[in-house]
């Protein structure tokens, strides 16, 4: 299993609205790829700066591929970002997972 990460900023007054977007538009697609495993967006409120983190695991390589195109370190972006974000980071994070917990 591999993790992907992508970090993203906004102003903290559209931190709602970015939120609605990424549970609504986001998330449906990346559960809409073969090999994707889960989806968790993480938030933390900085005075008026809002930091996510998308974080999503995958079966394998060729799930991301699926997802992110020929090359993975690439940070996909919609085209409704250009609403929220402060920055585009260029990159991505990927990290294998070598252990976890049992499911509960």
């Amino acid at each position: 299993m591999i993790s992907r990460m992508w970090h993203g900023t906004v102003p903290t007054a559209k931190a709602e609205a970015y939120r609605t977007f990424l549970n609504n538009r986001a998330i449906p697609d990346y559960q809409s790829v073969p090999g994707n495993i889960s989806v968790h967006i993480l938030e933390r409120v900085e005075d008026d700066i809002t930091y996510f983190i998308t974080l999503t695991f995958w079966e394998s390589w060729d799930a991301i591929h699926r997802f992110a195109g020929a090359d993975a370190e690439t940070s996909k972006y919609y085209l409704e970002d250009q609403d929220f974000l402060l920055t585009f980071e260029p990159q991505v994070v990927h990290y294998e997972v070598v252990g976890q917990s049992p499911a509960s």
